[in-house]
């Protein structure tokens, strides 16, 4: 496992689309075309071109992130209608493209919040990385790895989520063992069921110290195991977000009574949670989560990684140390 900051990852990822042999899957909350992304979405098109098996899917979230606007008639700024030409562009290349959450109840409900990007063998992932040029402001990163079976496992995942959302009907959250230290943790969207949020209540049960970093305050009955452990909270304070966010922000806060020592001036955007457990172990979790219950309730489709690798777990520290602390 490497972690990626947001321009390695959206650099390394182009060139590994632009040799891509027999497959790519790539999936985000928000994709759209600018300056940051059209090497990538292009390196996407010629790779359908030349044969190679392409899937997208990005979430109608993403009109409402490019538009500010909850209202989808509303939908007609010019980062929008390029966004809409994009698809069709990458669709006439060959590209199985396919925009999720048509459907859905709400604005907010049943999101694909997951992130990640299969490369033939290669996998990035376990970021919180969405495909537009904000992102790449923001304090984030995507973990790189080769591994056969989670490309492939990755994979096939992408087309679970297709079918289920083409049919409204969410599946149970899972898991994939990868080896003796880490498993992929998958929410499938169904309401209530994450089995990332519940590993995340697990561990911190058990912790004697608890990093968590997430771009929003933790709730629900996690947050009431923080409050009980030597905790330390590295969250966006409310006054530096914008729109609906710094409302989630300014209610958990106000609903939890915790507070943040991220003082920094960029977004914080990064997932993750380093547990200590009083034999000197650790573990963590990192992935596109935000440790929230409201997204729980909302049967958000989230990916994480929960490992013991301590070279993994060393480098989130890293990470932490250096753009977060």
């Amino acid at each position: 496992m490497q972690l990626l900051s947001p321009h390695d990852y959206i650099k390394q990822a182009t060139d590994a689309i632009s040799r891509a042999k027999k497959r790519v899957s790539f999936i985000s909350m928000v994709i759209t075309t600018d300056e940051s992304t059209d090497k990538l979405l292009e390196a996407l098109a010629a790779a359908a071109r030349r044969g190679v098996n392409v899937r997208v899917a990005g979430d109608m979230f993403t009109y409402t992130e490019l538009s500010g606007q909850f209202i989808p008639s509303h939908y007609y700024s010019k980062k929008v209608r390029s966004t809409t030409k994009m698809a069709r562009t990458l669709s006439r290349a060959g590209v199985d493209f396919h925009w999720l959450g048509r459907l859905n109840i709400t604005t907010i409900s049943g999101r694909t919040h997951s992130k990640w990007c299969v490369v033939d063998d290669t996998v990035f992932s376990f970021g919180g990385v969405n495909l537009y040029e904000e992102a790449t402001r923001n304090t984030d990163y995507m973990f790189r790895t080769t591994d056969a079976r989670l490309a492939g496992k990755l994979f096939t995942e992408h087309q679970h989520i297709v079918r289920a959302d083409k049919k409204r009907h969410p599946y149970r959250s899972h898991s994939t063992k990868l080896d003796s230290m880490s498993t992929v943790l998958f929410d499938a969207g169904l309401f209530g069921d994450s089995i990332i949020y519940e590993r995340a209540c697990r561990h911190a049960a058990e912790a004697k110290r608890i990093i968590y970093v997430s771009q929003y305050c933790p709730t629900g009955r996690l947050t009431r195991l923080l409050h009980r452990t030597n905790t330390t909270l590295y969250f966006n304070p409310w006054q530096t977000a914008r729109g609906f966010n710094r409302f989630v922000i300014r209610a958990g806060m106000f609903l939890t009574n915790q507070q943040t020592t991220y003082n920094r001036s960029a977004y914080l955007h990064a997932k993750c949670m380093i547990f200590e457990f009083e034999d000197g172990t650790k573990k963590a979790i990192t992935g596109s989560h935000n440790f929230v219950h409201g997204g729980v309730l909302l049967g958000t489709r989230e990916v994480a990684l929960e490992t013991s690798n301590p070279a993994t777990i060393k480098q989130l520290e890293s990470f932490i140390a250096h753009y977060v602390a």
